[in-house]
């Protein structure tokens, strides 16, 4: 994927760096983060040095290899860490990816991620030519749920069982927006 930084009319969405993982770090052991983030593996403490490794290392492989794309989300006016906004399993072929995301305690509940995604799936669907693009949240998950029906994904239905989380496993909502969702 081509390396690009976003911007929205509060955000500046750009590569993660060095200077982003007291930031992850922080927002990553924050217990809100951790019941709904299974991150580094459920059961597993996140450390300092698995910060390290997805701001320098992991972060950029998935942009490199065209796994997929992830931003530092900054607040434009402060420069202040936002949260982590990004897109895993990328299919070329069939030009689908998902968004995945985590907000910092700091920045939840101001619209940060709804700001976000709306940026992130204009860029994939218009700019960058991809079909599809979903989001999944674990059913309990209200504020990420609302996320996708804020900002126009259609909901439909229930993986079971999906994934693991540090407390157990959950069922996942999936929802998703389609290039002609935007042009209709």
């Amino acid at each position: 994927m081509p390396s690009v930084v976003l911007e929205t009319d509060r955000l500046r969405l750009r590569a993660f760096t060095e200077a982003d993982i007291d930031d992850v770090f922080e927002s990553v052991t924050d217990p809100v983060t951790r019941k709904w983030v299974p991150i580094p593996a459920p059961g597993r403490p996140y450390t300092r040095a698995d910060a390290v490794t997805w701001c320098v290392d992991t972060a950029p492989a998935m942009r490199a290899t065209g796994d997929g794309q992830q931003w530092a989300a900054v607040l434009k006016d402060t420069g202040a860490f936002a949260g982590s906004f990004g897109l895993v399993r990328t299919d070329w072929r069939a030009r689908t990816t998902e968004v995945g995301y985590w907000v910092a305690p700091a920045a939840r509940g101001r619209g940060v991620a709804s700001e976000a995604v709306t940026a992130i799936t204009r860029w994939v669907l218009l700019e960058q030519g991809f079909e599809r693009l979903q989001l999944k949240a674990a059913t309990a998950n209200t504020a990420s749920r609302r996320v996708a029906e804020r900002t126009g994904f259609v909901y439909e239905g229930t993986e079971r069982n999906a994934a693991p989380l540090h407390h157990g496993r959950t069922d996942l909502a999936v929802y998703s927006v389609i290039r002609s969702d935007l042009l209709g």
